[in-house]
Formats: C-alpha cells, sequence, structure tokens
C-alpha cells in the first residue's frame, strides 16, 4: 500500500495557489477540469516529485465549507530550517499562528484555515530570538 494524496476543498483557486505554491513553495503537477461534476482538481506536490501530492478540490458552484475546518486536523511537512522557513513564510504576509519556540515545530494556516504543521528535521534547533518570545496568533 502506498500513501498517494491528501484532499482539500478549496474556495478560490487563486488564492490557494499562491498560498500552497508561491508562499509555501509546493509545485502544480497536474490539473483535472471535469465540465460534467462541475469541478477542477489540482495536484501539488514537494519540488522533487517524490513525496505524496495535495489535491486541491475545487467545486464551481461553491463548497460550503464553514468558517473552520479543525475537524480535519493537520497537514504536516517536515522543513530542513524551521526558522528560515518561517521568516520566509512571514516575509511573504503568512502569519505563524504558533512560533517554533521550541526549535522543532510551528503552525501556519493556509487561506482555507486548513491548519498546516511544520516540523524541523532531526534534532530541534536552539531555541533562539525572535521565536522564543513570540507569541501565539489564532489557533491552529
Amino acid at each position: 500500500m502506498n500513501y498517494l494524496h491528501t484532499m482539500l476543498r478549496i474556495t478560490n483557486i487563486e488564492e490557494s495557489l499562491d498560498f500552497f505554491c508561491n508562499k509555501f513553495g509546493l509545485v502544480e503537477k497536474r490539473r483535472h477540469e471535469n465540465e460534467a461534476g462541475r469541478f477542477t482538481l489540482i495536484f501539488l506536490s514537494t519540488e522533487n516529485g517524490r513525496d505524496p501530492e495535495l489535491e486541491l478540490t475545487f467545486n464551481w458552484d461553491g463548497d460550503n465549507i464553514g468558517e473552520s475546518s479543525r475537524n480535519f486536523g493537520h497537514l504536516a511537512y517536515e522543513v530542513n530550517d524551521i526558522y528560515k522557513t518561517c521568516e520566509a513564510l512571514m516575509n511573504k504576509g503568512v502569519t505563524i499562528n504558533r512560533p517554533p519556540r521550541d526549535g522543532r515545530m510551528a503552525f501556519i494556516k493556509s487561506p482555507d484555515n486548513i491548519s498546516i504543521e511544520l516540523l524541523q528535521r532531526g534534532k530541534a534547533k536552539f531555541p533562539e530570538e525572535p521565536w522564543v518570545s513570540m507569541e501565539n496568533s489564532g489557533t491552529w
């Protein structure tokens, strides 16, 4: 058995691609538009393309996702440098909801309120500022 992908319903293709591709760094691998079913599927992956994919599903007639998608849980990605990753995301306007105070874990959210956990590859980094003093923002 192989893990293939995780599907997320989205409400705005442009906002979601801006977040997941331009800010978060995933790459669009393929897209399928289904006129009969009135939906678009967009498959994203990491640059190397060997990792499982993220499927973004956009229903043309709308989708009542609601204000919170917390019941989904979260996506998790391992990063080479938690501090550099969070700094780059902040510089692109992404809120760090749970800063990496411990040098190991942070949380951000997509435009559709999906929590994304960022985990430091290997051992936790030594705690450092500004992360140690940074407060949580919202939920994750």
